[in-house]
């Protein structure tokens, strides 16, 4: 979840990412050029997933492993040899800010179309675009949404925890906002008191936090969250508090104050089996402007966090494997669940294969994803007495069961580095 200055979010990070698709499918000059390798004869294809908090970066710290890496995945020239993709749980910038400041980090070029933000996914449920929903999160807001600060000047009587922030007057007015219809959790806020206790009044009023809670509904208007990281890695020695941490905060505090539990329309980012979904798309997409004219047969996932990178590529593989089973429409809560992908796999069903980035034709899902765990983020061996498996202490989100296989990767390395050595070597790839 690397954390840079934000240029854009709420529903201009949603349309942009809805209009991106499209153009995702046809292959520009300015895209291509950095695809140019075909897999050595009588070998298989896969691609590459990775994580950049933990596993690129440590804050605004690169690495030094990162680096080295990159260099053998591009030619002379800074073509890719495979397919990359970033998947990350950050959501409150642009795919562009985030490809341009990878760029700079790892001296290789990365194109917007390799970058999965939490939020990518959101562009499926089109039914929410129209609504009028308030943003939780950071970074500055454009317009058509509203957010955590113009809900308290236009109620200020709301946000009354800082005292410095009370109103002067002793009877201000409330100046009054349309309903809100919808809630959106970005990422983590600055002011955690003021968010959830705006966010709950919000639940609580049916969207109109002026009114008495009298009124109240159940269940709630509709609740969507992106990132459900518990922990991230930066430069301190032990994890931060992610977006996940004010989740749980969220959900105990309405289920203090109702009674009632707290739901969610959808859970988007990582470990969502939607988001290697997405991701996967991707890869996709650049092994065909590789010049690869087989499908794309195994993913890696390469992450520093057991209970949002390694359960999330483990949950994906298990929905890859029962795909293989079964022509019908599969399940993905089983083995770990995710409660997300019914909502998502029904808006996805009423896309166009346009919207969804691909052709009109079936697409062949890869045969597996292998989970890579590197002990340069979350998870350190120095600091781990357990192995993952026999941790009992699950950091994931409340909605999804916990199954301490799915913790289990499928190899543990020292860095990123050594986790593209190894994949090479499994697929008998030559890395130069």
């Amino acid at each position: 979840m690397q954390r840079i200055k934000p240029l854009k979010t709420g529903w201009q990070l949603l349309k942009s990412s809805c209009e991106g698709a499209a153009k995702q499918v046809n292959t520009s000059p300015a895209t291509s050029r950095y695809y140019s390798h075909r897999p050595p004869q009588g070998r298989g294809s896969f691609g590459l997933l990775f994580d950049i908090d933990g596993v690129l970066v440590r804050g605004r710290t690169l690495i030094p492993a990162a680096k080295q890496c990159f260099r053998s995945l591009v030619d002379g020239e800074g073509r890719y040899k495979v397919p990359v993709v970033f998947v990350t749980n950050a959501g409150n910038c642009m795919r562009q800010t985030k490809a341009e400041h990878l760029s700079e980090l790892l001296d290789v070029q990365v194109s917007p179309d390799q970058v999965v933000l939490s939020h990518s996914p959101l562009r499926m449920l089109t039914q929410f675009h129209k609504m009028r929903v308030l943003v939780s999160g950071q970074g500055p807001i454009e317009e058509d949404v509203v957010t955590i600060d113009m809900l308290r000047e236009a109620y200020s009587l709301l946000d009354v925890v800082d005292h410095s922030r009370r109103p002067k007057d002793n009877t201000p007015s409330s100046k009054g906002l349309p309903p809100i219809d919808a809630v959106i959790l970005f990422g983590e806020p600055i002011r955690w008191e003021t968010n959830l206790q705006l966010i709950v009044d919000v639940l609580q009023t049916n969207g109109n936090p002026d009114d008495a809670c009298s009124s109240m509904r159940y269940p709630h208007i509709p609740v969507l969250a992106c990132n459900m990281d518990l922990l991230w890695m930066a430069e301190a020695k032990n994890p931060r508090f992610g977006h996940g941490m004010f989740l749980v905060c969220l959900e105990s505090l309405y289920k203090k104050v109702t009674g009632y539990d707290l739901k969610y329309e959808a859970l988007i980012g990582k470990p969502s089996v939607v988001t290697y979904n997405y991701a996967e798309l991707l890869v996709s997409q650049q092994a065909e402007r590789l010049g690869w004219n087989t499908p794309v047969k195994r993913l890696y996932a390469i992450g520093d966090n057991p209970m949002s990178d390694i359960y999330g590529a483990n949950l994906y593989n298990n929905y890859l494997q029962a795909s293989q089973r079964t022509t019908a429409q599969v399940q993905t809560g089983s083995g770990g669940g995710d409660p997300s992908a019914e909502t998502v796999a029904a808006a996805a069903s009423k896309m166009t294969s346009t919207e969804r980035g691909g052709t009109a034709e079936e697409e062949e899902l890869p045969e597996g994803c292998s989970s890579i765990l590197v002990c340069t983020g979350v998870y350190s061996r120095d600091q781990q007495e357990q192995t993952v498996t026999e941790q009992h202490v699950f950091h994931g989100h409340r909605d999804f069961r916990f199954d301490p296989s799915l913790t289990q990767p499928s190899f543990v390395v020292e860095d990123v580095k050594e986790a593209v050595e190894l994949v090479f070597q499994q697929e008998g790839w030559p890395l130069e």
